[in-house]
């Protein structure tokens, strides 16, 4: 079963089941008005995850085979069902037409979709955009080379070619996060010295602590503030080792990303219209 975040621009246009918890009491994993939405293949939303979500899920499909508008169902979180959790939960589950029935008059929370530039179609970047597809970022990646970007074709990903990378930064958003990893240490710090002028929510250097040191001289002595500067991350990533392979680089840094992006709790709750 395929599992999707719930958003107000989830339309699935058949008959669903919304679950939604209406008491907790106790130890539990969810909160009053936490909600999903059921398909007989796939699901929006999460309730908490574990057995508690496969039962309701279970419960659901039988629902809509059975065409049952209504039923409401009060879950013990204990041994019974195999969760150590010692809560109470109790929920209703709702027949509806389509998504958007489903969702009038609810809160959804819709997290902001932050702008991700990465410089550098090579093979990193190759691994990052193969990887990050379904990861809640607006994703760029920009590269002189027509041939490297012609390399993937993935419809979730924005490809810009431009022979002269460094001069594109000062039309690209504020708040974005960077990731600088070219195949050219020249291009690499043209690119730095534009981005440090703007506002960003991260900026990562592919490379050692000896081209950090490097770089970081030849910015400042270019003018930029000293701990503006310091802000770039450079080995980029989370620490794997000494490992070289583009896949496990890759995911370091998208780690580092979904980390940074989710400790900024970048969300907003909307409410749903009748």
């Amino acid at each position: 079963m395929q599992i999707n975040q719930l958003s107000i621009k989830n339309n699935y246009n058949k008959p669903l089941i919304k679950a939604k918890i209406i008491n907790v009491k106790g130890s539990a994993p969810n909160k009053v008005n936490d909600l999903m939405l059921i398909t007989p293949k796939r699901i929006f939303g999460t309730i908490g995850g574990g057995n508690l979500e496969y039962l309701v899920i279970k419960e659901s499909i039988l629902m809509l085979k059975n065409q049952l508008k209504r039923k409401k169902l009060n879950i013990p979180l204990g041994p019974g069902i195999g969760q150590c959790c010692g809560g109470y939960v109790e929920l209703v589950l709702t027949s509806h037409r389509n998504s958007v029935d489903a969702l009038i008059n609810e809160e959804i929370i819709e997290k902001t979709k932050n702008e991700l530039y990465i410089f550098g179609a090579g093979h990193i970047g190759q691994a990052l955009i193969n990887k990050i597809e379904n990861i809640n970022f607006n994703t760029f990646i920009i590269d002189s080379r027509e041939e490297y970007l012609n390399m993937t074709n993935n419809n979730n990903i924005n490809y810009l070619l431009s022979k002269e990378p460094w001069k594109i930064v000062n039309k690209l958003k504020n708040n974005a996060y960077y990731v600088v990893l070219t195949h050219s240490h020249d291009y690499d710090l043209k690119i730095l010295n534009e981005i440090l002028y703007k506002k960003f929510n991260f900026v990562g250097l592919i490379g050692s602590s000896t081209k950090r040191k490097r770089f970081f001289k030849r910015l400042i002595d270019n003018g930029h503030n000293k701990n503006t500067v310091e802000k770039i991350e450079c080995p980029i990533g989370i620490d794997i080792g000494n490992s070289k392979d583009p896949t496990e680089i890759a995911l370091s840094i998208i780690t580092r990303l979904i980390s940074l992006k989710n400790s900024k709790g970048e969300q907003k709750k909307i409410k749903v219209a009748s």
